[in-house]
């Protein structure tokens, strides 16, 4: 059994990029089910790029030049309109960008089906009251960070009103956008949000450090991000997507990237499905577990700086669905949340988080990864939880394993609105279900280890629960049944509501004995001197142990070794 001991030093600063979905084509989600956006079973992500959005070459010869003189600007186009330091793109085409704009901005003002390429080559544009890069209507546009360029983008901390649009980024697209590239581009947007796309928002490559009042990065009806080095620090949430037209849209696509987030409100967001199939992630949401309070048995944290704000590590409003990836997150809430159903089926994870590592409102699956929960309030916890593979370590404040699922208030809520800010209502009761069939699993809980509102059952893998002897807790805890049809489980806690397997297909053992120290090994050997249970050594005192094996057979007669008292017990 695994004993994470990690520290989250989230400081490292990079990035990731790309997606985007074609108009017409509703195969990535479905409509939402009693208000709550759900994924297909099976995504298609065939069509979440396109060619072009992975384009980065360009032909010079071929291409229009704006370069910027501090006050104003030139270029060789008819279709550039400049006024003082406004430049007005009219037309489409390619269009290479280098110089500086002490308070100006870039405007793109074409046809509806015109797409339109800016090549960031060294550019520095400073707006003081609006956003340097506007899109006003295209039908979509690129932006090229040129090999070897370093470019930056600001706001001056307000954004005044110039037409009916709501400017609020400091590149602020009406229509869809793909960034690309391999250059540099630095983003300041003290009184807003950073990179903001009314449409789709699709990053396929380049270096990205932004820092931002609001959301670092947010799209309409998706952020799609492919290959590429993101750092986000932000006021709100570091990547956000919503769509409050169509519950199919405002999903999340991650393919891979190198991802740094600091954000006040969640790391990753969607009010749709979120599928990450790649990448590494430093999130410190919130805060991080520090800024929640200190928690006591039977309360979960609270969070001291807003208790309307969600401070979720990774959340979506659908289903969420991790195929692989690197995570190390230090969240104030949930370090992976779901309003819906959650399927983990690969990665490697190091958490810690004021609330519950994993979190679904529906089902909780883990088939595969390997998961170190080095301090949450709650390791896992849905209305049904299925572990089938994977090697999983938790730290618990509360319950190791919850079978709850539901809205649960005693988490934290908030937000715009409780749809997306993944509000919890009260605990579901009785219909919940634990299954474990495959993988290594060690829990270590304050609370009950596995508590299943419903019932519980374990038919494989290699199960440790290593309970307390304080408080009102069980190392197993279940309202209907509690069976064990194969696997190897060992458990340890207190004898004061101690309760067996109700029914077993393989021999189980449960003993009492006075408060054993932390420390104490225990062993189980067969009547012919084989190990059954190879020496097992506790981390907290325990007054029971419950030991099942498919090599202990039920009405056999054992010796087992507590400390350095041996004797028998026959198995039921």
């Amino acid at each position: 059994m695994k004993k994470p001991i990690f520290i989250l030093l989230l400081v490292c600063m990079l990035l990731a990029s790309g997606c985007s979905q074609k108009n017409g084509t509703d195969n990535q989600g479905q409509p939402s089910t009693e208000g709550k956006a759900k994924s297909d079973t099976s995504i298609d992500i065939s069509d979440l790029f396109s060619s072009r959005d992975f384009e980065v070459e360009y032909d010079e010869s071929k291409s229009h030049l704006i370069e910027l003189h501090g006050e104003t600007a030139t270029s060789d186009s008819d279709a550039v309109k400049i006024s003082g330091s406004t430049v007005t793109i009219t037309d489409e085409g390619t269009y290479i960008l280098s110089g500086t704009l002490k308070d100006g901005e870039i405007v793109v003002d074409t046809g509806k089906k015109d797409k339109v390429q800016l090549v960031l080559n060294n550019v520095s544009i400073h707006s003081r009251s609006s956003a340097p890069i506007y899109i006003r209507k295209s039908d979509k546009v690129f932006i090229t960070l040129a090999e070897d360029s370093v470019n930056t983008l600001s706001n001056g901390g307000i954004f005044s009103a110039n037409d009916e649009n709501n400017i609020d980024a400091v590149i602020f697209p009406k229509e869809d956008l793909t960034l690309n590239g391999s250059g540099i581009l630095t983003i300041t947007s003290p009184a807003g949000h950073g990179i903001v796309s009314k449409d789709e928002l699709t990053l396929t490559g380049g270096t990205y450090r932004i820092d931002s009042a609001f959301h670092g990065l947010s799209g309409n009806d998706n952020v799609c991000i492919a290959n590429g080095e993101i750092n986000i620090t932000s006021g709100k949430d570091g990547i956000h997507a919503e769509n409050d037209d169509d519950p199919s849209l405002g999903f999340v696509y991650i393919r891979s990237g190198t991802f740094n987030i600091a954000s006040n409100g969640d790391g990753i967001a969607s009010s749709a499905w979120m599928q990450i199939d790649g990448g590494t992630f430093y999130i410190v949401s919130g805060g991080g577990s520090a800024k929640t309070e200190k928690m006591s048995s039977g309360t979960k944290g609270t969070d001291t700086k807003d208790n309307s704000a969600s401070t979720k590590g990774i959340k979506a409003v659908g289903n969420l669905t991790i195929i692989k990836g690197d995570f190390t997150i230090d969240a104030a809430d949930d370090a992976f949340h779901s309003n819906a159903s959650m399927n983990i089926s690969g990665g490697t994870f190091q958490i810690v988080t004021g609330n519950d590592g994993f979190h679904a409102d529906e089902n909780l699956t883990v088939s595969s990864g390997t998961i170190n929960i080095a301090k949450c309030y709650e390791g896992l916890e849905g209305l049904r939880v299925e572990i089938l593979g994977g090697d999983i370590a938790m730290y618990a404040s509360d319950d190791g394993i919850n079978a709850a699922g539901g809205n649960d208030q005693s988490g934290f809520g908030g937000g715009h609105n409780d749809r997306f800010a993944g509000g919890r209502g009260g605990k579901s009761s009785s219909k919940g279900s634990i299954v474990i069939s495959g993988g290594k699993l060690y829990i270590n809980a304050a609370g009950d280890g596995m508590d299943a509102n419903g019932t519980l059952t374990i038919s494989g893998g290699y199960t440790v629960v290593c309970g307390p002897t304080v408080g009102d807790t069980a190392t197993l805890d279940y309202d209907d049944s509690g069976t064990i049809k194969g696997g190897t489980f060992i458990g340890t806690g207190a004898s004061r509501m101690a309760k067996s397997f109700s029914d077993s297909e393989q021999g189980v053992i449960l003993v009492k004995v006075d408060n054993q120290p932390a420390g104490t090994a225990i062993a189980l050997i067969d009547a012919d001197g084989n190990t059954i249970i190879p020496a097992y050594v506790p981390e907290l005192d325990f007054e029971v142990v419950i030991l099942s094996s498919p090599d202990i057979k039920k009405g056999e007669t054992y010796r087992i070794t507590i400390g350095s008292t041996t004797f028998e017990v026959t198995a039921s």
